[in-house]
């Protein structure tokens, strides 16, 4: 079995020391760079080209999506295996959406991590088992409840306290179009205000605690 070669971009040095630990006991799994942020993980990958680049995603600087963004856009061909704490909806459904080939969560036991990398390794998906349920329980809601991942993103910027005209400065659209957007989630959530619809997504996991 050739070894499956490994980049982990991690901005907690506690956690890198940890992994690599871990995955010195798997003789086919060679940890050969690490990274603190997600601009040094992608030089990183870029020079070394690893198999499989184990990917936090809230960190300081460039974040995990952006970084698994940036990998994609200059087609570098490396399988990209979030590794975080965070399992919402929005997470999820960015770092997917960013071309991520697998979510894996850092309570993972050691052995579906070392399943999961494996597999990755070959290009094949992996979610966390949470990660799959909450995917699912998303993929069978009736289509009017589904929020988009740009619905996703605006609720979370309502949610970090900003007003439609700094929700389109981020986002890079009109305060017209923010407005649009309100009441169409206002619509699949059932409520009648912002603060509703924040509460309602917390609830249901559409949100995460905490900024980005």
């Amino acid at each position: 079995m050739s070894d499956i070669r490994i980049v982990i971009v991690d901005d907690h040095f506690v956690v890198r020391e940890g992994l690599k630990g871990i995955l010195a006991g798997q003789p086919d799994l060679v940890v050969v760079g690490e990274a603190e942020d997600g601009a040094e993980g992608v030089a990183q990958v870029k020079a070394l080209l690893p198999d499989v680049v184990l990917m936090d995603l809230r960190m300081p600087g460039m974040d995990g999506v952006t970084a698994i963004q940036t990998l994609r856009s200059e087609n570098v061909p490396v399988n990209i295996l979030v590794l975080t704490t965070y399992d919402s909806d929005v997470d999820i459904v960015q770092a997917i959406e960013a071309g991520a080939t697998g979510y894996l969560l850092k309570d993972a036991p050691r052995q579906e991590l070392f399943r999961g990398i494996r597999a990755a390794s070959r290009g094949e998906s992996v979610l966390a088992p949470a990660v799959a349920a909450r995917l699912m329980t998303r993929m069978r809601a009736p289509a009017e409840e589904q929020l988009s991942a740009r619905e996703i993103e605006v609720l979370q910027l309502v949610k970090e306290g900003n007003s439609n005209k700094e929700i389109g400065r981020n986002l890079h659209i009109s305060t017209a179009t923010v407005k649009t957007h309100l009441i169409h989630i206002y619509g699949k959530l059932g409520v009648s205000d912002r603060t509703s619809a924040v509460t309602v997504a917390l609830e249901r996991g559409i949100l995460r605690l905490g900024k980005k």
